[in-house]
């Protein structure tokens, strides 16, 4: 597969393959479940009726911060026995609000593997979220130079990688998705015929986990142990 000079194109996903990113999550929502204290559910009940939320919100308000903070004032509303004021609406808020301030993290060996990638291949970053946050991450990352393109995305479904294809002209067998979340990087684009490279990530978000599909006839899905390792199949 590949053009004339072997080069094929990488679609690469961004939080929790290039940068951390739902660590910071993780501990916000710590936070808020030791600020909520319920005398009756356990921190992992109350993360379970958060999950919930957090599936509508991302239906009413999409991804990022502004979803996520939504998400902890529902919960707390759903579950404290206290009003809620002003005052408690701005102090769950901020939970959310401080991931804003940790600057990016990159996974090691992400800078050295994309130079790697960048000079034999065809990269395209595709990242799903708030515009404004991811495109800020990105910048923020120094990683923008290594890709010819960069797509935000509103979900990263079938007709999402389908419209990529289009939109890019790709050819499906030279054409490969790498990520950490079988839910949106691995099987919707096996689903839309493209290759796949799984890296898992311990912090994986709870909503993104699914079951890793099989790659149909044709195609292939590569598991690796972590982002440098893509140096030895490309």
């Amino acid at each position: 597969m590949g053009d004339e000079n072997g080069a094929q194109t990488l679609l690469i996903d961004a939080d929790d393959t290039l940068w951390e990113n739902n660590i910071y999550f993780e501990r916000a929502i710590a936070k808020f479940i030791s600020f909520l204290d319920h005398r009756e559910y356990s921190p992992e009940a109350v993360r379970l009726v958060l999950n919930d939320v957090e599936r509508d919100s991302i239906v009413k308000h999409g991804y990022g911060l502004h979803s996520f903070a939504h998400s902890l004032v529902e919960t707390f509303e759903k579950l404290s026995v206290e009003p809620v004021t002003p005052a408690l609406h701005e102090r769950i808020r901020s939970f959310a609000h401080q991931i804003a301030e940790h600057p990016v993290e990159l996974i090691a060996g992400v800078p050295e593997t994309l130079d790697y990638l960048s000079e034999r291949h065809h990269l395209i970053l595709m990242t799903k979220g708030h515009p404004a946050e991811q495109a800020s991450k990105v910048e923020r990352s120094g990683l923008k130079e290594y890709f010819a393109a960069v797509e935000i995305v509103a979900e990263k479904d079938e007709a999402t990688y389908r419209s990529a294809i289009s939109k890019y002209a790709l050819a499906t067998d030279e054409t490969w998705m790498v990520g950490n979340s079988p839910k949106s990087d691995i099987n919707p684009a096996l689903a839309a015929g493209l290759h796949a490279v799984f890296v898992p990530h311990d912090n994986t978000w709870i909503l993104e986990h699914e079951e890793l599909a099989e790659a149909p006839p044709a195609q292939r899905l590569v598991v690796v142990d972590r982002f440098a390792d893509l140096r030895e199949h490309f």
